[in-house]
């Protein structure tokens, strides 16, 4: 799923073992995830998607001061919160430590590579798969 700011950009899902970059979207006041080389296609994540990135992350101050942080963990899984509020952001990566930081909040130009789809997502894709396999039998 992608955010509700991300309405005004084109979406698409994610695909496992495909690398993507943090992003600051040009149509959009939010950040998401895009691919290599498709800068203005937001990649959206199902919850339970877990990615790995290539070096500790970082994201801006949940305060919103100019200051950065860096996360000592570079493995996450997606997930939304705050659902109840329709106008607050709710994709977010949770790490092994249990801080959940929102994807508004990670910093520009991080790459990670999605590692794993949730289960129920990889039931739908071989159920797909396993329908045009008959209806080519037949």
């Amino acid at each position: 799923m992608c955010d509700y700011s991300l309405e005004s950009v084109a979406t698409r899902a994610a695909k496992v073992g495909e690398r993507l970059v943090s992003t600051q979207f040009s149509n959009s006041l939010t950040r998401g995830f895009a691919a290599i080389g498709e800068p203005d296609v937001a990649v959206c994540l199902l919850p339970g998607t877990e990615l790995g990135f290539d070096r500790d992350v970082e994201c801006d101050h949940p305060l919103g001061l100019r200051e950065q942080r860096r996360l000592q963990e570079n493995v996450a899984r997606f997930r939304q919160i705050n659902l109840h509020s329709p106008y607050e952001h709710h994709d977010a990566l949770e790490f092994p430590s249990g801080k959940v930081v929102l994807l508004t909040r990670l910093c520009v130009g991080q790459f990670a590579t999605v590692l794993q789809l949730p289960q129920a997502a990889k039931g739908a894709r071989q159920s797909e798969n396993e329908v045009i396999r008959l209806a080519a039998a037949e």
